[in-house]
């Protein structure tokens, strides 16, 4: 049985971090925001959304290459999730997420949105499709 209660995700990039979040039950996975990565309160930011929604876990998209070979992507998102660490006791769980990215880009392309006005839906987008996938892998245990 997965424990009750909301999931959260962050898609880490350099310019923005996607934000998406669970209901209680994680049947449904929704973009929260997208914080700027560069912000001075990025720590205080998070620190509230956390305390909005009590997470039971939460998950960190680790891009890796399509080879496989970690890159310098991945070692921010370890990064971060390591400063994640320092603002809570909440288990932090890395998720592969090769695919998410790429596959919300295509799908919002295909809504007929333009990437630049979709820049912060597509960071969010991956996030949700972080989340969605950290779920899955979740309930297989």
């Amino acid at each position: 049985m997965m424990q009750r209660g909301r999931r959260i995700a962050f898609d880490y990039g350099d310019v923005r971090i996607g934000v998406a979040v669970s209901d209680p039950d994680s049947i449904l996975s929704s973009p929260l925001t997208t914080l700027k990565a560069t912000e001075k309160s990025l720590l205080q930011q998070i620190s509230e959304i956390f305390s909005d929604i009590e997470p039971v876990a939460i998950y960190v998209g680790r891009p890796a290459l399509l080879s496989g070979n970690e890159g310098t992507a991945a070692e921010k998102a370890i990064e971060f999730a390591s400063l994640l660490a320092t603002i809570t006791q909440i288990p932090i769980e890395m998720i592969d997420e090769r695919m998410s990215t790429v596959s919300a880009a295509r799908n919002l392309r295909d809504a007929g949105r333009t990437a630049k006005e979709s820049k912060n839906a597509i960071d969010m987008a991956a996030a949700v499709a972080i989340l969605e996938f950290a779920i899955e892998i979740e309930k297989r245990k």
